[in-house]
This record gives structure tokens, C-alpha cells and sequence, in this order.
């Protein structure tokens, strides 16, 4: 027999019961199953690495939660396995992925919990192209109707499809324009961060213009989204991300490989949280280390958040329809 669903008030103590439906559950374990099968059929190894470590993500966009530790000092819960994962191809593991819980502070709403599931996973000698037909592959195994459906387009034509702007020539004054004549609701709002008006006019004016029932890859970011991934010799970032509909499932990147690269992005996320009187991140200097040794192997890398995944093969219309217990209820 079912069991009854949850009847009460969010958040209410005394609520025991699981948001989401036993069908949920059942589902969400298909998904692992195939996932892990899919990988296994690949040759990659599976792996497990530190949700709470010593380092935090150096990405001043994410905020993070902090444990202290009467003996270890600040600990961070991971946004991402990113940093031990390279450890581990830095230390000749070959291809890997994993299943893991992931935790971003301040994140919650329809698509948002603030732990969530993610596939994460390292192809060697993968570049991001490659890398996007395996991350499709992977998204049609969980969810077969969207077998076939991809369309690949660049950051700079989405932006010129919805908006008719260039994202990555035209200046932020005009940026700022679009954002306010398209987006009441930023009036009056300071928008001088070029970046945060890219991903704010992506995710509220270019993605919700994707074919729904569909996936579409956005490849060839602006090169200060780069993040941790490779610049390619046209100025622009070899990164991507798959979208279904205008909801964001995965980013990947053709990762950097060289230890300058890696420092000189780091100190760069520091200054901008300096800038934005953040709390201060110190690099992950068992990476920086690993990366003194030599290049990390050509590879490329993506996560892909199982839990919206699931949302689109159940049609959810709330992520705590997929989650047995989200924060409000753990």
C-alpha cells in the first residue's frame, strides 16, 4: 500500500511523511541504475570523493555552506566533486564519474533544493564536442523521448536569435537596456556586472525561446564565463550547456589543463569576491599541487543535475515532486 502524501504545511514539524510519491522514488532508482550502466558500458570507473572538504569552490557566483570543526577548522560541503575528481586523473585513474550529493547555499524554488543529486564525470582525451554527443547520449538513455533531439548553437547566435544583440561585442550599457525593457523587474537595479547580465538575460529572455519537448546545447561561452574550461584560439570559452526546454540540466567544460591556468583563475575569483565583500575562499592547494607535477590529462568534463532530469521524465512541475524529503522537510 502507498504511502498517504503529504497533506500538511510545509515545513511543518511534525510532517514525517515524503513529499514526493513512492513512483518518484522508484523512478529516481531506474535513472541511477542506467546511469551507472551506461558508464559501466563505457569503461569508466566509478568513484566517490569528499562531500565535505577542506577547500571550497573558488566560483565567487556559488555560496557555499561552512561546518566548523574543532579540529579541522573550516570545512566546506562541495558544490561540485570538480577538484577531487581532477585529483584522481592527476594521479592516473583514467575516464571516472560518480553520483554524488551536491550543496549550494541560498538555492531554492521550483528547480533549486539546496542539496541536490549530481552525475558528475572526466572522458580522457575527450574534447567538449565529443563530450556534448556522450552528455546527449546520456540524457536519451534517461529519458528516451528526447532521443534525436538536440540542436547545437553558440552563446553569441542564441543571444542574437532572442535579442538581436551580440553578448559577446556589444556593449554592457546596451546589455543593460535589453535586460530593463525586457525585465520590469531589474528597473532600477545597479546591473554593472557584464557577466550577471548575461546569465540574467540568458535565463529569463534567451533560454525560455528554446524548443520545449527538446534539448538545445549552448557551446562557445564569453571567455570570462570560462570558469575552469580551455579558451580556444577565437577568444571564447570551450564550454557548454544542455538545456531542456529553458531548463539548464548540465554544464561542461574541455577542462584547462595547466597549473598557471588554474592559479590565475582562482586568484581571479578572489578578487571578485573581494570586490563584492564576500567571505573569502583559499584555492584548493592539494589541486594546485597535483597541477605543479605536470598537465592534467587532455580531458573533458560535465555535470548533469539527475534531479531535473527526473523532473522532465515525470513532467514534474516542482522539484519537490522528485525529492523525497527537500530542505523544508528534511
Amino acid at each position: 500500500m502507498p504511502a498517504p502524501r503529504n497533506s500538511g504545511e510545509p515545513g511543518r514539524e511534525g510532517d514525517w511523511r515524503p513529499r514526493a510519491p513512492l513512483e518518484a522514488l522508484r523512478r529516481r532508482a531506474a535513472l541511477l541504475a542506467r546511469a551507472r550502466a551506461f558508464f559501466g558500458d563505457r569503461g569508466y570507473l566509478e568513484v566517490e570523493t569528499p562531500v565535505l572538504g577542506r577547500a571550497g569552490a573558488a566560483d565567487a557566483q556559488l555560496a557555499q555552506f561552512t561546518v566548523g570543526d574543532p579540529v579541522s577548522g573550516t570545512l566546506y560541503l562541495q558544490t561540485s566533486p570538480e577538484y577531487a575528481m581532477k585529483r584522481l586523473i592527476m594521479a592516473g585513474s583514467g575516464s571516472i564519474f560518480q553520483i554524488t550529493k551536491a550543496f549550494r547555499q541560498g538555492e531554492a524554488g521550483r528547480f533549486h533544493n539546496p542539496e541536490f543529486t549530481l552525475i558528475e564525470w572526466y572522458g580522457l582525451g575527450y574534447d567538449h564536442r565529443r563530450l556534448i554527443e556522450e552528455a546527449c547520449a546520456l540524457v536519451a538513455e534517461l529519458v528516451p523521448p528526447l532521443r534525436g533531439s538536440a540542436r547545437i548553437v553558440t552563446f553569441r547566435q542564441a543571444f542574437r536569435d532572442a535579442l538581436s544583440v551580440d553578448p559577446i561585442e556589444d556593449r554592457t550599457e546596451r546589455l543593460r537596456a535589453i535586460a530593463c525593457a525586457r525585465l520590469p523587474s531589474v528597473r532600477g537595479l545597479a546591473l554593472d556586472d557584464r557577466d550577471e547580465l548575461l546569465d540574467l538575460l540568458m535565463s529569463h529572455a534567451v533560454a525560455p525561446g528554446f524548443p520545449a519537448g527538446g534539448l538545445t546545447v549552448v557551446t562557445d561561452y564569453p571567455a570570462s564565463q570560462a570558469a575552469l574550461a580551455r579558451i580556444n584560439p577565437g577568444g571564447l570559452a570551450d564550454r557548454f550547456e544542455i538545456y531542456c526546454g529553458a531548463l539548464e540540466l548540465a554544464n561542461g567544460f574541455y577542462e584547462a589543463a595547466r597549473h598557471a591556468e588554474y592559479a590565475e583563475r582562482f586568484a581571479g575569483e578572489e578578487r571578485k569576491r573581494r570586490e563584492r565583500s564576500l567571505p573569502a575562499v583559499a584555492p584548493d592547494r592539494r589541486l594546485l599541487a597535483a597541477l605543479a607535477e605536470g598537465d592534467l590529462p587532455e580531458c573533458a568534463g560535465c555535470a548533469l543535475g539527475l534531479d531535473r532530469v527526473l523532473m522532465v521524465a515525470m513532467k514534474a512541475a516542482h522539484i519537490h515532486e522528485v525529492l523525497a524529503f527537500p530542505a523544508e522537510s528534511a
